[in-house]
């Protein structure tokens, strides 16, 4: 079997995921036909895998991997433009004294700051993400949500996270949300397409699953978490869920699709959680940018603090890092 993403060349979808999608009986029917989610085995399996002890050269190599993963956010009202350069700038040298210190992912912003994101990181193989769709609520049009997308795409992000509409989702009009994450996705161009399930605003661990199987249908080639903007954001058994989803939809289709948790994830610690996670439940080839990201605003300054302590033996302070 031959391993793709979703926006390159694949393997012909399987007939039962084709036919799930023909019609909205077809779609509830697939969907409520997922295997149900133990909550009791989630929970006990990820507090488990989060007690895994990671000693010092396995430590050293998951603090550098999990930066290379961040997508490094500023989604505030009172961005400006001074300021996403600024991010910019940290975004290409996270730790100005040590050189070797990786890249992060990405930089995501709103759609009217991707162009200055654009021209900061020129050249530097570092994504500008950008949230459309009406973020975070996504309570607006569908004809606004494809404009939205549009200004960002064509400002020059790579990479557009949109928010799934949840009352639809919960009404049960799956039909109306697979069609809107289709329509992005065509309206994204080249560019990737990130589906926020707003996890939070789901309630359970099945419907978790269903979100996530719908935006895979769909042509999602992430599927995340949360905007951040609402409480429980990202958790790790609502992340267990979700990379069973796109290994599962690995075995079935051959594509490979990533996860991005976001929302809540600020220490090193944590963030080594998210990465036994990933190798454990879905696999050692999700350990890369290209299928896994952290959506994140402070976890990167702790990254860089624990990543000082690993290598000079003591503890550097916060004085040591930027201040987003």
């Amino acid at each position: 079997m031959t391993a793709t993403t979703s926006s390159s060349a694949a393997t012909a979808t399987p007939a039962p995921l084709t036919d799930a999608t023909r019609d909205e009986a077809s779609l509830r029917r697939f969907l409520h036909g997922l295997p149900g989610v133990d909550q009791v085995g989630v929970e006990q399996r990820a507090a488990g895998l989060g007690t895994r002890s990671i000693k010092k050269a396995a430590k050293l190599w998951a603090i550098d991997t999990a930066i290379s993963m961040v997508d490094l956010t500023t989604l505030e009202g009172a961005d400006t433009r001074g300021k996403v350069r600024a991010l910019a700038a940290k975004a290409k040298r996270p730790d100005p004294e040590r050189p070797d210190t990786p890249k992060v992912a990405a930089v995501c912003v709103y759609p009217d700051m991707v162009e200055t994101a654009v021209e900061a990181l020129q050249g530097t193989g570092i994504h500008v993400a950008s949230v459309a769709t009406g973020f975070p609520a996504g309570r607006t049009s569908r004809e606004i949500k494809l404009a939205d997308t549009k200004i960002a795409v064509d400002a020059g992000a790579a990479e557009i996270d949109m928010v799934i509409d949840r009352g639809a989702f919960l009404e049960g009009r799956y039909l109306e949300v697979f069609e809107e994450i289709q329509a992005i996705k065509a309206a994204c161009g080249s560019a990737h397409l990130k589906v926020i399930l707003e996890t939070g605003e789901l309630a359970t661990y099945d419907n978790v699953r269903r979100a996530s199987w719908l935006a895979l249908l769909a042509g999602g080639d992430f599927i995340k978490t949360s905007t951040g903007k609402v409480s429980p954001a990202a958790t790790l058994p609502v992340t267990h869920v979700m990379l069973q989803a796109v290994r599962d939809w690995f075995v079935q289709t051959g594509e490979l699709r990533g996860v991005k948790p976001a929302g809540g994830i600020r220490t090193t610690k944590d963030a080594i959680k998210y990465l036994v996670a990933v190798h454990e439940v879905a696999g050692e080839q999700w350990l890369t940018p290209d299928l896994f990201r952290f959506g994140a605003s402070s976890l990167l300054n702790d990254l860089l603090l624990q990543r000082r302590t690993q290598a000079d033996g003591h503890y550097s302070g916060p004085d040591y890092v930027t201040v987003d």
